[in-house]
């Protein structure tokens, strides 16, 4: 049985922090550094806008 959704590390463009996030996120994601939003929902898939390092 597979898992529906999967969590994220994550490396903001802007300031190079990282961060985990859920891959179906319902809401806008924000960097905890800087504020920029990093991700974005899209009814499934949250739209990443930022280098995915690994997924968990």
């Amino acid at each position: 049985m597979e898992r529906s959704g999967k969590f994220i590390r994550i490396r903001c463009s802007k300031c190079k922090a990282s961060q985990v996030i859920f891959g179906k996120a319902s809401t806008k994601v924000r960097c905890l550094k800087c504020e920029s939003v990093v991700a974005l929902p899209s009814g499934g898939k949250a739209k990443i806008r930022a280098r995915v390092e690994e997924v968990l």
